[in-house]
């Protein structure tokens, strides 16, 4: 169950940031810093007498080859010919014709001014290439708020989160007062470094400099204080937006569904189709991920419908939302229809189905689609190696999961973690390959976990290992002196060997350090409302039915010949 626990959280995790880098603020922030610069710029600056006009309209009607000959012919090209071709470079991602812009900046000696070093720090950014954006940034002999504001929402955006805050900070130490989009611009490097405080005194700074009110600023604050799970903050903020758009409402959400208020992510959802602000890909994918969370399927299917109507339904990151969706409400079958009918699958999509798979028991399916991913040319991720794993675990393919940690670092360079590992000694341990299990365990790179020790324990339950249970069991009253499941399961592994005195022991020992077990809970969806149920529970409304139906189901299942294996049960009466 632990393992199951760990995929279904690591995918979670996995589809967070997926759905979090496509709702990026950052980029956001860099784009809107573009649209607003010239306004900026050209209050500036006067009237520019040798205009290459050939060569800016044919800039301005995206043909840039073209322009590119006109302007190379040109003896004294001029600002407004430098800006227009450097923005159609920056607006293509044309690297290539930028550099030759820029090289012919520094042959012709002409004065790259503050506005067109910024057009090259962006262009340079835009491209990725954010060592020579900062190389022309720091070669600047004037920068003003934009230029700066470009690199650190560059750095932003590319996961340079401690660069981003140190240019930040270095921008004020030159006296440069920010502006709406630099503050806009560093939040989501406090957002990705979970740096709470330094993101609060930057709220007390806009605050100050009357930027609380602006959209942008309000966008960057919600999703900050999210992602540093600060949910009822970033509320406080939405609330007080004067006006609210797609990233504004996707933050929201999206910061709910992170920080597990998958109830609340829905009523959000539910208001927002109520404005005329419309949901967009992103959006649609963190409410998918909230009905995964509370396996309400009908609210899944009504987002899956709103999918269809909106045109989303191919796109291969909507689709494996829509498969972890349905595999996590339990059924199977519609997670691999809507993966059948994605147009392109990417690692996320892929991944879906194979963990899908996994936790349904679905095992030589799950490897089946893991050879067919590979074959595709689409390269696993750490979690899609946590998933076919797992598969081989629940099916005993021992082979097969060998051979796919090994790929793992061989392969395709990925360094497997705790989990991966768990998996092996899982798999191993189910099979019986007890004192390989031991072997792999002291070979092990890192420090072995209580995830480790517990599923070694689970081995040696099954194969009834007196003297390996013993071991693990030690280990884990170390790590975990209060969990009871582990003191339980060396009792029943003592009782199912008939060594009551030693089970005693255990006993005694859980009731001297107040260890009780804490009961299980579990809830089914019913016409929208969850019902929880705990062992024994006799405080729902419709007790009596549903013990009625319990034991009708218990006859069918005797007379079915069903026979329970209670040795595998951790008893809990006592002595």
């Amino acid at each position: 169950m632990k393992l199951v626990s760990s995929l279904r959280s690591r995918l979670h995790r996995h589809y967070t940031r997926a759905i979090l880098s496509r709702h990026n603020i950052a980029n956001i922030n860099i784009n809107a810093n573009q649209r607003h610069e010239p306004r900026q710029i050209e209050n500036s600056l006067g009237e520019t007498e040798n205009m290459s006009g050939d060569a800016i309209t044919l800039c301005k009607q995206g043909r840039l080859t073209e322009a590119l000959n006109i302007f190379c012919s040109t003896d004294c090209p001029d600002f407004y010919s430098y800006s227009s071709i450097l923005q159609t470079c920056v607006n293509r991602k044309a690297l290539a014709e930028g550099k030759l812009i820029h090289a012919h900046i520094i042959q012709r000696e002409f004065r790259a001014d503050t506005y067109l070093g910024t057009k090259l720090v962006i262009l340079y950014c835009t491209c990725g290439i954010l060592v020579d954006g900062r190389r022309v940034l720091d070669t600047l002999s004037e920068r003003n708020v934009v230029s700066w504001t470009a690199m650190i929402a560059a750095y932003a955006r590319y996961g340079f989160v401690q660069e981003a805050l140190a240019l930040f900070h270095q921008m004020q130490q030159t006296g440069i007062r920010p502006d709406r989009f630099a503050f806009a611009s560093v939040l989501p490097a406090c957002a990705d470094l979970g740096a709470l405080e330094i993101g609060k005194e930057l709220h007390d700074d806009i605050v100050r400099n009357g930027f609380h009110s602006d959209m942008f600023v309000g966008n960057a604050l919600v999703d900050m204080y999210g992602k540093c799970g600060c949910v009822h903050d970033a509320r406080k903020v939405f609330n007080k937006m004067p006006e609210r758009d797609v990233v504004s409402w996707t933050a929201i959400i999206c910061g709910y569904a992170q920080n597990g208020g998958f109830d609340e992510s829905l009523k959000l959802f539910r208001q927002m189709q109520c404005t005329n602000v419309r949901p967009n890909a992103v959006t649609v994918a963190g409410i998918l991920s909230a009905c995964s969370n509370l396996v309400a399927l009908k609210q899944g299917k009504e987002v899956h419908k709103y999918i269809i109507r909106s045109g989303f339904q191919s796109d291969a990151f909507m689709g494996g939302a829509l498969v972890d969706m349905y595999a996590k409400c339990g059924i199977i079958e519609y997670s691999y229809k809507v993966f059948d009918r994605i147009s392109e699958n990417d690692v996320v999509s892929w991944t879906a189905m194979i963990v899908g798979y996994a936790m349904h028991g679905y095992g030589n399916e799950a490897v089946q689609l893991f050879d067919k991913m590979q074959h595709s040319g689409t390269q696993p991720d750490h979690v899609t190696f946590l998933g076919v794993l797992s598969a081989c675990c629940h099916a005993g393919l021992v082979e097969n999961g060998l051979k796919y940690f090994d790929q793992m670092r061989k392969t395709y360079g990925i360094i497997p973690a705790i989990e991966h590992y768990c998996c092996i000694v899982d798999l191993l341990g189910r099979s019986g390959h007890l004192s390989e299990v031991q072997e792999f365990i002291n070979k092990m790179p890192i420090e072995p976990n209580a995830a480790i020790w517990a599923s070694l324990l689970g081995a040696c339950r099954i194969h009834l290992n007196i003297e390996l249970a013993e071991g693990a069991a030690e280990r884990l009253f170390e790590m975990e002196p209060t969990n009871s499941a582990h003191y339980l399961l060396l009792s029943n592994i003592y009782s199912a060997a008939g060594q009551w005195d030693h089970k005693r022991k255990v006993r005694k020992l859980m009731k001297g350090k107040q260890v009780t077990k804490r009961p299980g809970w579990s809830w089914i969806e019913v016409n929208n409302k969850v019902h929880a149920f705990k062992v024994k529970d006799r405080s729902h409304p419709q007790t009596q039915e549903i013990y009625a139906e319990l034991e009708k189901l218990s006859v069918q299942m005797e007379e079915a010949g069903y026979v329970p294996k209670t040795n595998f049960v951790l008893h809990d009466e006592e002595d």
